[in-house]
């Protein structure tokens, strides 16, 4: 696919690394940690790809997969969370903007529109599953982990695909 600036295509990555923030505030950075390991190119300055910051970024998703889960965290929705989650994705939209010569301020609004989204979707999505099943509202948020991770990969590694 064609990801020139022109392109229809060039931002997709953005906004999903965006969704990925909606449903996972700090997920977003770990993999994009990840996807620069092994010297390729990435879209975060190198000290936060190297061991101690990849690590630190992925002791923070996980942390926040398992706080995600007790009873006492604020909605997502909530005015501050949702803060959050959509300056994280603006600043992973404008970090892979710019690493693929796209602009970094619609690679900036991509992800944080991407992040709205993914708020309410991840919300309601995780909801509807754990009304459908019966099941505990923290195990559909299991569910909705493995697919932010999913999708997380997708966006920061797939994007060197084109």
């Amino acid at each position: 696919m064609n990801d020139s600036p022109s392109s229809p295509f060039a931002y997709r990555w953005t906004v999903l690394l965006g969704i990925v923030a909606g449903m996972r505030t700090t997920l977003p950075w770990a993999m994009l940690a990840w996807s620069a390991q092994d010297g390729r190119e990435g879209a975060l300055p190198g000290f936060l790809t190297l061991g101690l910051g990849r690590g630190l970024l992925t002791a923070a998703a996980i942390g926040e997969m398992i706080g995600d889960k007790l009873p006492f965290v604020p909605s997502r929705l909530s005015p501050a969370p949702l803060v959050g989650r959509v300056v994280s994705g603006a600043l992973g939209g404008a970090a892979i903007g710019r690493q693929a010569r796209l602009s970094p301020v619609a690679g900036a609004v991509s992800g944080a529109v991407g992040a709205a989204g993914g708020a309410l979707a991840g919300y309601g999505g995780r909801t509807f599953l754990a009304r459908w099943l019966k099941a505990p509202f923290w195990l559909s948020g299991v569910a909705e982990d493995a697919l932010a991770v999913w999708l997380g990969r997708a966006a920061a590694g797939g994007r060197r695909q084109g």
